[in-house]
């Protein structure tokens, strides 16, 4: 029996009982770091998003649409967000092998239409669910499933428990989830329940195309980034340009207004280099006209100059 008085700390116990085993610091923070990683999927390294256009890509985390993700589209204008669903989904299938499925009440998807943005039918799968719990199951079940690269679930609105299953779903599974829905009138982020589990809130509108009066042209989009989980809100006027597959920011504006300010501040440098030239051209002229002022330095120059005449008699 050990008393506190035969103790050697003096608190009834051993000292090797008050021993305290040393903290791996590294090792801590490592796994630490690795857990908070499997808790949130969605914010991979960057390079690691589905691209949109390199514009638009700098100003998202990850440089792009995360996977493992959910975002959601709000289709101000019914066939361009359409468009963009169709395009995210078609470049999320080239980083990724798999299907993509486009879960909605009523099969109104058209796949020729789709292969304009990238998406090829043979790649797609249409699925019809009029029930709201169907349509919630598949799109649960596709994003869970690792042989899907993306999912597009049109639906009016979701709550906050739906949300968040399919956000946890889409973790699991590494896909990318796609929530399309109308832009109803006086909505807003604050108002749907499940719009806070989706990492991103996208607005979609349609603007009038390149073409002429015979030819649309190419597609023209006003992409409103509404909310972004650790990122800024802004907007942006892009053209999908078929031929090249590529997705283009129109610039136009914001090159005459970046030109204009090159213009000022070249202006302004040019000012500057010509009011110091002219400062310098009058210091110079001050200090002659005082050269010619003083006696002392006009008689030196007078005798500088009378010392080559003399040197010319002494040579004859």
């Amino acid at each position: 029996m050990i008393r506190p008085a035969d103790s050697p700390t003096g608190h009834g116990l051993p000292e090797e009982a008050h021993a305290t085993p040393a903290m791996d610091r590294p090792a801590l923070l490592a796994a630490l770091r690795a857990r908070i990683a499997r808790m949130d999927r969605s914010s991979g390294p960057p390079g690691e998003g589905v691209p949109l256009c390199p514009a638009i890509d700098r100003q998202l985390p990850g440089g792009g649409l995360a996977r493992a993700a959910v975002h959601e589209v709000l289709a101000a204008d019914p066939g361009a967000a359409a468009g963009f669903c169709a395009l995210v989904l078609a470049r999320s299938r080239g980083q990724r092998e798999g299907a993509m499925l486009w879960i909605a009440p009523e099969p109104d998807a058209w796949p020729p239409g789709l292969m304009r943005f990238g998406l090829s039918p043979a790649d797609l799968v249409l699925v019809q669910a009029p029930q709201r719990q169907d349509a919630l199951w598949a799109m649960e079940e596709s994003l869970r499933c690792p042989g899907v690269a993306g999912a597009l679930l049109a639906a009016e609105g979701l709550d906050l428990t739906a949300a968040r299953r399919l956000q946890l779903a889409a973790e699991a599974g590494g896909a990318i989830g796609l929530l399309l829905r109308p832009d109803a009138a006086g909505d807003s982020p604050a108002e749907d329940g499940g719009a806070g589990s989706a990492l991103t809130r996208w607005r979609v509108g349609a603007l009038a195309g390149t073409g002429g009066a015979h030819d649309l042209g190419d597609p023209r989009w006003q992409l409103d980034l509404l909310r972004c989980r650790g990122g800024r809100p802004q907007s942006w006027e892009v053209t999908w340009r078929p031929a090249a597959e590529r997705l283009d920011v129109d610039t136009a504006e914001r090159l005459d207004i970046d030109a204009a300010e090159r213009l000022d501040v070249d202006t302004a440098e040019r000012l500057d280099i010509d009011v110091a030239e002219r400062l310098d051209m009058d210091a110079a002229e001050g200090f002659g006209a005082d050269i010619a002022e003083r006696p002392d330095l006009d008689i030196a120059a007078a005798g500088s100059a009378a010392r080559p005449q003399r040197a010319r008699r002494r040579a004859r």
